[in-house]
């Protein structure tokens, strides 16, 4: 047991969370609407393929040792991850084996699932790694952006995937962009996840590429859409990540995702070559802290500069400082703000007149769950009432 004056020092009241791009932007598929391929520039600039041994191993180690509580949750994000093979994932969990001491250690990996065959399954599996696979709905929803590299539909290959996953009963979560195609149709993206066995799904709006981007009302009718049918029917079957968030800000605790939290900062990005940036979303030469084989982790998320950035967030302009919804919204992600209003200081963000629509419509049925798990009963219960106001 190492003594108190070992133990890094860590002042951050939650745990960190670092999307490390162990193979940078590479990736088999070329989605119409993806944020990240544009970072292939990097490579033009010496920056390796592939994160070195070093670099990973420095990485673990100081990951582990950053966290202020006993879990380190290690998120692998790309581009496509499962390029790297299984070797570079071995060497994942011998590296965490050797440096997590007393840690609990969890793995999730965001995957466009094209690559998932009967071995990845197990390895999942095995080593409790949870899967986040990307999936916008249907057959024909889905390939409307997310093709192959020859321009055809990755639809058939992702549900190969899928079916191994479920095979082997690995954890998995739904990433599903939302675009302007499958926007107009909430429902039957809803039943199909909920036909194929899906429990835990994210619904992520298209923004920041001009290809695909869905108007902000039509973002927030997709959502009551689908709210509609869910407080009805699946309460506590199937968990979506945006009604989660939502109901946290009724129950006054942490919504659980970043862009409905107060401040940002406690999710940075990692890079092949250890160059660590303050956001997946700000991965460019203006957002940059450092680099892990020059500082440590928790010296560079604990620099003035990315202090900076996270309290950054909290800079709005009056409307939402006037707003009955900030406790729910604080804002949306920095990122989608790119409305500019006369007379204020800050801009808004391009979904607010979707969340408005989205939290007045939610704003009865939530209010009820959240008296009913305040009292210490099942939010559930709100079912029936729902089905009674109907």
């Amino acid at each position: 047991m190492p003594s108190p004056s070992t133990i890094p020092f860590n002042p951050l009241r939650y745990p960190l969370y670092v999307l490390t791009k162990p193979g940078g932007a590479a990736c088999n598929l070329a989605c119409t609407y993806c944020y990240y391929l544009d970072k292939t520039v990097l490579l033009k600039n010496g920056q390796p393929a592939t994160m070195s041994d070093k670099v990973l191993e420095r990485f673990i180690k100081q990951y582990i040792e950053a966290q202020p509580g006993p879990q380190a949750t290690f998120v692998w994000h790309g581009g496509e991850p499962l390029l790297l093979g299984r070797a570079f994932f071995d060497k994942v969990l011998a590296y965490q084996r050797l440096y997590r001491k007393t840690h609990r250690i969890e793995n999730q990996i965001q995957t466009n699932g094209t690559l998932i065959d009967a071995s990845w399954a197990r390895f999942f599996k095995d080593n409790s790694i949870l899967v986040g696979l990307s999936l916008d709905g249907p057959e024909h929803l889905h390939d409307a952006f997310r093709h192959t590299r020859q321009g055809g539909g990755s639809f058939a290959a992702v549900m190969k995937g899928w079916d191994q996953l479920m095979k082997h009963g690995v954890e998995v979560n739904i990433l599903s962009v939302v675009n302007r195609i499958n926007v107009a149709h909430p429902l039957t993206v809803y039943h199909f996840f909920k036909e194929i066995g899906a429990r835990y799904i994210q619904f992520t709006p298209v923004v920041e590429q001009r290809d695909g981007i869905p108007s902000a009302l039509s973002y927030g009718q997709f959502l009551t859409a689908i709210f509609d049918e869910w407080v009805r029917e699946d309460v506590g079957d199937v968990f979506v990540t945006t009604f989660d968030a939502t109901l946290a800000g009724y129950l006054n605790v942490a919504p659980g995702i970043c862009v409905y939290a107060e401040t940002c900062g406690h999710a940075a990005a990692l890079e092949t070559n250890g160059d660590l940036y303050s956001c997946d979303h700000y991965v460019s030469s203006a957002y940059k802290l450092g680099n892990l084989t020059e500082n440590t982790l928790t010296e560079l998320v604990l620099s003035p500069r990315q202090m900076a950035f996270g309290q950054a967030k909290a800079d709005l302009p009056s409307v939402c400082l006037q707003c009955k919804h900030l406790p729910l919204c604080r804002g949306e992600c920095p990122r989608h703000r790119s409305i500019n209003l006369p007379g204020e200081s800050y801009p808004l963000s391009f979904l607010c007149q979707g969340l408005k629509h989205y939290f007045d419509h939610t704003e009865q049925a939530m209010r009820l769950m959240a008296a009913e798990l305040t009292a210490g009963r099942p939010a559930s219960n709100v079912k029936q009432w729902m089905v009674a106001q109907s």
